[in-house]
């Protein structure tokens, strides 16, 4: 079956599905098998209605799609692919809701959070429970400064963050509880403006600036406990 966007080598990472449901990605010059649970070539209901719609939509998934996946793996790790794959499909049979042009980047953006939120609950992975009192009152500088053997050390943040590894960093993320995770993978990871986090979440400017306050001081208590059970304090800090 062929592939609904059109020509898959010019869009890299999307192709084709066979009639067992295995994807071939079309990537310049080779094709790699894939079984996916979400299509996203031959969905049943799916039509392209006018070639204009398909080739902005092409145009669109082009430009956007290194950074909906660099989002997704953030949000949801080893299911970002499948999260892109789902927020492709929404997309398309939402081609009729874009009105402006220029929001289509941030249209595209939105559904993917919510496809990532999706997966999140469906997976029903629970964050650690946190005391929020206790995470109010916590400073990881201070903390450090407390802690340190080394109390005239110039790089205490410096020696305390070289521990932390990519997958480390991201396995405190998926600590936090989801409406604080978000907009801190999308402001501090992904470099999102305040204004078009809140655009991409559907909420007040206001409750954006709220939850990344508190995410940050959850971020903060969660570090510190996440390097106290997994070996990565200095000898000395506890």
């Amino acid at each position: 079956m062929g592939c609904l966007l059109g020509r898959p080598a010019e869009i890299g990472v999307l192709g084709y599905e066979d009639g067992a449901g295995t994807r071939s990605y079309c990537n310049e010059a080779k094709c790699n098998k894939i079984t996916f649970r979400n299509r996203l070539c031959g969905v049943a209901g799916v039509q392209v209605t006018r070639a204009d719609q398909r080739e902005d939509f092409r145009r669109l998934v082009r430009a956007e799609l290194p950074r909906l996946y660099a989002i997704a793996r953030s949000l949801v790790g080893a299911d970002a692919e499948d999260a892109v794959q789902d927020c492709m499909v929404k997309a398309f049979e939402r081609l009729d809701q874009v009105r402006d042009p220029a929001a289509s980047a941030a249209w595209l953006r939105s559904i993917l959070v919510n496809s990532c939120r999706d997966r999140g609950r469906a997976r029903a992975r629970q964050p650690v429970p946190v005391d929020w009192g206790e995470a109010e009152d916590f400073s990881l500088y201070r903390k450090i400064a407390y802690e340190d053997p080394f109390p005239y050390s110039d790089s205490l943040h410096l020696d305390f963050l070289q521990g932390f590894g990519r997958e480390d960093v991201h396995a405190v993320l998926l600590r936090l509880p989801e409406i604080y995770r978000v907009p801190l993978v999308l402001v501090y990871m992904h470099g999102f403006l305040t204004k078009e986090t809140a655009a991409i979440l559907q909420v007040p400017l206001g409750t954006v600036l709220a939850r990344l306050h508190r995410g940050r001081k959850l971020f903060e208590k969660q570090m510190w406990d996440y390097a106290e059970e997994n070996g990565l304090l200095k000898e000395g800090v506890r």
